[in-house]
């Protein structure tokens, strides 16, 4: 075996690694997979002779490479519509994030495995919603000590600030990981899941019943003028004349998927991956939806934050 196809078994044994670090640090598979391509770009430009442990190494780069993307970002975002809901990375994120953190974990919980694999995703998910409110050094600092126990004097060289200062950031991190990513945070949005995904499948089966069950009596729908047929901005009220406008919209659901709308569930109408309609949900602790904005202006959805869900 020749010495290029050395390194290239050597950083296949760390990809799914890499991918999990720069997962964490990004909140999106697109932007993890080109931090980790540009690393392998760098590991074969460079002269690793000397290096005593590659994979550290290869974390390292891939911190520094998500650190600058993060920091060049416009608009701090989650997973761009369209793209899948990340595997191997993932599992491999939550389980450190469950070793490094044992509060955000389902841990010790006993229950129907279907259950706990839910809530262990939405753990994932509650856990990505808070990292992405986290200043860029706050969050490398959490992730990569935290998350994936690199001592704090590699971290620190990574940012280029002292060792006490990263501990300090990686303690404000924690304090507010606890409070964002908590069992309680999780359950919500597994919740949320689950009436956004009932409410999916009932207009995708023009199902009136299903869809007027899963609305509070009170609901109310509001849409956007470029969202609304007339031009004008619209507005529905009560479980009947929302559901009677869903299922007048129902051509378009089977073109949306679930995700999340600025850290909670909706739903987002993007035919061939292109963005045009979404729908933030609210939902109420009885699993009852109380009220649907539905935003088709191109200016708002640009300031969304958004990130894909399986459905």
């Amino acid at each position: 075996m020749g010495d290029s196809a050395r390194l290239a078994a050597a950083f296949e044994e760390h990809r799914d690694h890499l991918r999990a670090v720069a997962y964490r640090l990004l909140g999106s598979m697109t932007d993890a997979d080109d931090a980790v391509q540009d690393t392998w770009l760098r590991l074969t430009g460079a002269d690793t002779s000397e290096v005593e442990s590659l994979g550290g190494w290869l974390t390292t780069v891939v911190a520094r490479i998500s650190l600058n993307m993060l920091r060049s970002r416009r608009y701090r975002r989650e997973e761009p519509v369209g793209d899948s809901w990340p595997g191997a990375a993932e599992a491999a994120a939550r389980a450190g994030a469950v070793a490094g953190h044992p509060g955000a974990g389902p841990a010790g919980r006993a229950g129907d495995p279907e259950d706990e694999a839910v809530l262990a995703d939405s753990v994932g998910l509650a856990l990505l919603v808070v990292l992405d409110t986290l200043s860029p050094a706050e969050r490398l600092a959490f992730v990569l000590h935290d998350l994936f126990a690199m001592p704090f004097t590699e971290v620190a060289a990574v940012l280029g600030r002292s060792t006490e200062a990263t501990r300090q950031l990686a303690s404000r991190a924690r304090r507010r990981v606890r409070g964002g990513s908590s069992p309680d945070h999780a359950a919500d949005l597994a919740r949320q899941r689950e009436v956004a995904a009932a409410f999916l499948a009932a207009s995708r089966g023009g199902d009136l019943s299903a869809l007027v069950a899963l609305l509070d009596s009170d609901v109310t729908l509001t849409a956007d003028a470029l969202a609304v047929p007339s031009g004008k901005p619209a507005l529905l009220r009560g479980a009947d004349m929302v559901g009677r406008g869903a299922l007048a919209s129902s051509g378009r659901a089977g073109h949306s998927r679930l995700v999340l709308v600025d850290g909670s569930v909706g739903i987002v109408f993007a035919p061939a991956g292109r963005l045009q309609v979404v729908l933030a949900l609210t939902v109420s602790a009885a699993r009852r939806i109380t009220a649907i904005e539905v935003i088709a202006d191109p200016g708002r959805l640009r300031r969304l934050r958004l990130a894909a869900l399986p459905d």
